[in-house]
């Protein structure tokens, strides 16, 4: 067999088993995050067209297709090495249509090679199934997601299983053990803490105009400003957003304590948060311009002296009957 040859039957081997294993992860993920046993049902292998492909749209899970230059690269590779994986969908009801679960960017990417048809596995898959195909075949494969798309998924994934129902082996009721038991079970699937889930999915909270700024220009948005924001509502975080887009004025932490302080989410009015902004900023001003509470020395000059006194105490009311005679 020509090497060229070889090449392209290990690359369709690889392509293989990469995407059993897209199926076989989404469904891994189903089956331990909404404790349920899915019904063998085989998949259909066949080609589709492109203009009969829809983004998925089941649930907002957050994720952002590749950015132009990147697509473009893409494209080119797969212009040259051809697709050899197939994207994963689901038939739309009453339509000739289908929703894509998996491969967004390889739809768009091989749309940009001229081609009208792209393979595709099609499945059987109520909206549960989806989402955790769809949620687990990107976080566990893409590492340059941002928080606010991780949280996204981690919330989709959790609303799903709200919609699912409330489980039935774990001994209690009450909404809240719930959630924290459907939490920790979704952090230990996809190898992460509570902790971690809480903020991103805070942080998801945020209106776009911030979540763009905390994603795109972090500087002007700290991360520990973005949560203390994101517990007002929508209304509210748009004079964040003002805020951020002044000149020579950055939020920071304390500030935003301090605002928190004075106007206490969920609500408040606009005009209120601003000037307690300018109340933090102007606090901030008069500490950095105040004398500073204590006077340091550079204790090797002092030391030969210092070796025949006693404690530090000492040394200052030595320091002070020194400067009232001199002073006087």
């Amino acid at each position: 067999m020509a090497k060229r040859d070889m090449n392209d039957l290990l690359k369709r081997r690889m392509s293989a088993t990469q995407q059993a294993a897209e199926v076989t992860v989404g469904d891994e993920a189903y089956e331990m995050l909404f404790q349920g046993k899915l019904a063998s049902s085989a998949s259909k292998f066949c080609d589709l067209p492109l203009d009969r492909l829809r983004p998925f749209f089941t649930a907002d899970i957050g994720f952002h297709p590749y950015p132009q230059e990147k697509l473009k690269v893409f494209s080119q590779q797969l212009a040259e090495q051809g697709i050899y994986e197939r994207i994963i969908v689901r038939p739309i009801p009453e339509s000739e249509d289908y929703e894509i679960l998996a491969g967004h960017n390889r739809t768009e990417a091989w749309r940009l090679t001229g081609h009208t048809m792209i393979p595709a596995e099609v499945v059987n898959a109520d909206d549960a199934r989806a989402v955790s195909i769809a949620v687990a075949t990107n976080l566990l494969r893409r590492q340059d997601l941002t928080i606010i798309e991780r949280g996204k998924a981690y919330k989709a994934v959790l609303d799903a299983e709200k919609r699912q129902g409330s489980r039935t082996d774990i001994g209690t009721s009450g909404e809240n053990r719930q959630k924290f038991l459907t939490r920790e079970i979704v952090a230990d699937f996809f190898g992460v803490t509570e902790y971690e889930i809480r903020k991103a999915i805070k942080l998801a909270g945020l209106i776009p105009p911030l979540a763009d700024i905390l994603e795109n220009s972090s500087r002007k948005l700290p991360i520990a400003c973005a949560e203390l924001i994101a517990d007002y509502d929508a209304a509210t975080q748009q004079a964040f957003v003002e805020m951020c887009s002044i000149e020579d004025h950055t939020l920071n932490k304390a500030a935003m304590q301090s605002i928190v302080h004075t106007c206490p989410p969920p609500s408040a009015k606009h005009q209120d948060l601003f000037a307690a902004w300018r109340q933090a900023r102007a606090r901030e001003t008069q500490r950095h311009v105040a004398q500073p509470k204590k006077i340091s020395f550079d204790r090797r000059k002092f030391a030969p002296y210092l070796e025949r006194l006693g404690s530090d105490k000492e040394i200052e009311e030595l320091f002070l009957e020194f400067l009232r005679q001199r002073v006087n």
